[in-house]
Order: C-alpha cells, then structure tokens, then sequence
C-alpha cells in the first residue's frame, strides 16, 4: 500500500481525492454508496449568505460529453447550513469543506465569517465565478482585480485554510491564480465550468432555462489539464485539480500534471462508487511503478518533459 497522503497548504487529506461542490451533496446522500471516512475530503453543496432559489427549469442538459447546467447555486443560506445540515456533517471522519458563494465581497465574507466559527470544518472553496451584481454581472474571477478583492476580504475574516475556486472563463488562469496567492490563498482549485449552451434546433430555442450553462465532464478535460500545468508552473501554493475526472488514469494525469489533490464531479452522477475506485486506482498506479507515495508524483511531468 502506498502514502497516498498529501497536503493542501497544512491541511492534510489521507490521500488525493476529493468530490466537487455541486455534486456530491453534502456527502450524507452518498453514504450508501461510499464510506464516507476513505475520502480525502468532501467539499459540500455550494452556500451562500442568504438562501438562493436558483434558476428556473430546465437547468441541466446531457451534452456528448458531458453535462450543462444552471441550477445557480439553489441553497438554503448559511443560516440553516449552521443549524441543521453542520451537526451532522461534524462527526464525518473525513475533511469536510464548505464551498462559498456570492454575489458580492460582503456576502462572501460574511459566509466566510459564519463558517469559520465551525470546529469541524477545517476549510472552505471560494467560488470566484459568481457573478458580481454590482458590476453589471461580471463574475468576480474574470480579472485578477476582482478576484485578489474577494480574497482580501475573505482572508481577513477566514483563518483557516483557503481554498479558490478558479474559472476558466478569462485570458490568463496563470495572472488570476497568481493574484489569488498574492491575497492569501492557501491553494487553487481549477477549472470550474466552462461556459456553453445547448440549442433545441425542433423547438428552434435554447434548451436551458437562462440560455446559457456550465460545461462539465470529460469534454473539458484537456483544458483543465492544460490550465493545472499553468497554473502549477505559476504558484507555490498547491492545486487542486478538476474537470472530466472519470477514472483513476484521469485523476493520475492531473497529478503529473501538478495537482496535489483532485475532485471528482460529473462522474458521481455515472457512478456514485466511482472516488473509492479512484482512490484504489491511484494506489494500483504508485504500486505498478514502485513509487512509495503520491508526493512523489506531483507536477512530474514537468521533469520528465525534455521538450523545454
């Protein structure tokens, strides 16, 4: 058996594997199916500072290869997460990782505030792609400004460990994730959702309700890739990798590419087993090329690429 233990800034999971905000609940709908103590951590549903109603139906859409949706963040708010859904999440023997949202640098802080009361929480994910209502709409990690705002803010409030949430949505993932570090972030997590739609071409209208959705699955792997490259290459702090994970070769791949950690996402609707299986894939890999630990494979392929 190999270490599969790894760290995100001094948070240390058991080993690399976590589940994506958005699709794993709040893990407790999983436990039949998972045992929830093998995880690295599980990062809960989305929360915000009030409750969100979300988007009107339709709001997901199989794609090819993959899945659109704009559920939009639909949450009960902070408020009934510390009263209800928190007393029994706090005896889960994993991480478990509160994912932040808002609509402006107040509501992001104040969510972060609330949680960072919470014993048994030892981190939260700063979603950074919500839209910035006083802006005109303009998602808060679409420039470097914007997200180093949310940062700051959040950090002066937030102890404990910080993970943001990157979007690839912008020019340049390597400037966002470097102004992140630069206000504090203990890590990045990278991608969330790419932008796509999907058109009823019988109905002669777009299938989703606001017309426009969030790409998931394997159809954005390669891009997710390519930016943990970037990125890792561009921060010391650690990655956490995400997008089209389906299998331990892809959870491998982000790895060598630089992630210290993944999260798994649209592959839990597939199969709700599927991060035991990577976990035990990942530990086959390091066995099958008499490697001792995970550590040792983080951002190897930038070594063993020549080509530079």
């Amino acid at each position: 058996m190999a270490d599969l233990r790894t760290n995100i800034g001094t948070l240390e999971l058991q080993n690399p594997v976590m589940t994506a905000s958005g699709t794993f609940g709040y893990g407790l709908e999983f436990a039949d199916f998972v045992d929830l103590s093998t995880l690295g951590g599980i990062i809960v549903k989305g929360t915000t500072l009030e409750p969100r109603e979300g988007n009107p139906a339709p709001r997901i859409v199989e794609t090819a290869r993959g899945v659109l949706n704009c559920v939009g963040l639909q949450n009960k708010g902070i408020d009934h997460f510390c009263r209800h859904t928190y007393p029994l999440l706090r005896d889960v023997a994993t991480n478990v990782i509160v994912n932040v949202s808002g609509s402006s640098i107040e509501s992001y802080a104040g969510c972060a505030a609330r949680i960072a009361e919470l014993d048994a929480v030892p981190a939260i994910e700063l979603n950074i792609s919500c839209p910035n209502v006083r802006q005109g709409g303009m998602a808060f990690g679409v420039t470097a400004q914007g997200a180093a705002s949310v940062v700051r803010a959040v950090r002066a409030v937030y102890p404990k460990t910080l993970i943001v949430k990157l979007s690839p949505n912008v020019t340049d993932i390597a400037e966002i994730a470097r102004a992140a570090e630069g206000e504090g972030a203990d890590a990045v997590s990278l991608i969330n959702t790419i932008m796509g739609m999907a058109v009823d071409a019988e109905r002669m209208r777009p299938v989703l309700s606001i017309k426009t959705g969030g790409l998931s699955g394997p159809a954005v792997k390669p891009v997710a890739l390519r930016m943990v490259w970037q990125v890792y290459e561009a921060v010391s702090i650690p990655v956490v990798g995400i997008g089209g994970i389906m299998n331990a070769t892809d959870a491998v791949e982000f790895i060598l590419a630089g992630a210290a950690a993944v999260e798994i996402g649209t592959a839990n609707f597939i199969d709700p087993a599927v991060t035991t299986k990577v976990i035990e894939g990942i530990n086959d890999y390091l066995d099958r090329h008499d490697i001792g630990s995970v550590r040792e494979i983080i951002g190897r392929a930038h070594q063993q690429d020549d080509r530079r």
